[in-house]
């Protein structure tokens, strides 16, 4: 099996599987490898940051900040450091302008493109969920191998055949990321065809390891998995 970033809760292949920055707020700096951890804890600094400014905040220190992650102050600080200064010493950070800067550096400062192949009772659960779409991220095309899903529609998207991927992206434009939500068995299959066509990042719950080039960005989310992992620590009390 080759080796590949696969992530995977906040484990990861190679140590943690770091993650390359090339610059940073207002400067230029040598190309440097950021820790798995703090690109998700930047994502769950986003989700705070974001709830906080819906009810009116304008100000937040990196203790309050810390506070609300369940982290401690100098870790937000170090999380951030890595990618530019963006508080004051004693004033803390303006809101409004962090969550600019941290949606830039998650690159959610543009569309991101995704398809979702498997479209059974997760895939429309998936589909359900609103807040891809207010992150960004749109799903453009729903594509399952089962005779009677091709053809119909979910919402105002048509499910297509897996094997006409090809056609799609040619005809609709490139594809940033692949949900796969399909049976174990399928799932290397599917993850082959998203990597023909082009597609570099993806986000797999299928409950099995996926074999891509290391270009590819991999995700797995095993729901099975954690749901044993916390059955464990239960029976552990």
């Amino acid at each position: 099996m080759a080796k590949h970033r696969t992530l995977t809760g906040k484990n990861t292949q190679r140590g943690r599987n770091d993650a390359r920055q090339t610059g940073t707020a207002g400067a230029k700096a040598a190309p440097r490898l950021i820790p798995y951890s703090t690109v998700v804890r930047l994502a769950q600094y986003l989700r705070i940051l974001e709830r906080l400014e819906a009810v009116g905040t304008t100000r937040i220190s990196s203790n309050e900040l810390a506070k609300e992650a369940k982290v401690n102050s100098f870790l937000v600080r170090k999380d951030l450091s890595y990618f530019g200064e963006f508080g004051v010493r004693g004033v803390g950070y303006e809101v409004k302008n962090l969550i600019r800067e941290v949606r830039r550096i998650l690159g959610l400062n543009r569309e991101r493109r995704v398809v979702l192949v498997g479209i059974g009772h997760l895939g429309r659960a998936l589909l359900s969920y609103k807040g891809f779409a207010e992150e960004g991220f749109r799903i453009c095309g729903l594509f399952d191998s089962d005779p009677a899903k091709i053809g119909t529609s979910v919402g105002e998207l048509p499910v297509r055949s897996i094997f006409t991927l090809e056609e799609f992206v040619e005809e609709e434009g490139a594809i940033d990321i692949g949900i796969i939500a399909v049976p174990a068995f399928s799932a290397q299959f599917v993850a082959n065809t998203l990597v023909s066509v082009g597609v570099k990042g993806l986000l797999n719950f299928a409950p099995i390891p996926l074999s891509v080039p290391s270009s590819i960005i991999t995700v797995s989310v095993d729901l099975t998995t954690n749901l044993e992992v916390i059955s464990y620590f239960l029976s552990q009390r």
